[in-house]
């Protein structure tokens, strides 16, 4: 099964983390974060990130971060070798859950579905009025919630 490491400004690694653990909660083995302060030296999150890559006990993962050509993702990059670990850069709560799903298929196709996750799950969302009611010229903010 394939294992799953955010690497993320902090503290979004961690907090993606316990999103899936509140989903998921049999999954902690298999999710791991490391969130990076402002003030750590790019080397010495790149030392923490190959222990816990080692620690994770996985020959396949996938490494997720948050934004492209920051410190998190110029990390990862010099971690995976993209073949027994790949890494995604954008991360999203669709893209992390679809993936935690989907860890056991192989790598590649994990790939795939943490995109599909990620670009499925940002959409727009029409408004509509309370139990699909229109509303009228004269209605009030304030008594929206009297229905």
């Amino acid at each position: 099964m394939n294992g799953i490491f955010i690497i993320a400004h902090a503290p979004l690694a961690s907090a993606f983390r316990q999103c899936v653990l509140h989903v998921f909660p049999d999954n902690a083995a298999g999710v791991v974060a490391l969130d990076v302060p402002p003030n750590m030296p790019p080397e010495e999150t790149l030392a923490q990130a190959r222990i816990i890559l080692a620690q994770m006990g996985t020959s396949h993962a996938l490494v997720l971060t948050d934004v492209f050509g920051a410190t998190p993702c110029n990390v990862a990059q010099k971690l995976v070798d993209g073949v027994n670990t790949k890494l995604i850069t954008g991360i999203n709560l669709p893209m992390l859950l679809r993936t935690v799903s989907y860890r056991h298929e192989p790598l590649d196709a994990l790939v795939t579905r943490a995109l599909v996750g990620a670009t499925q799950g940002v959409m727009q969302v029409a408004i509509t009025a309370p139990q699909n009611q229109v509303r009228r010229k004269n209605d009030q903010d304030q008594h929206e919630h009297q229905q």
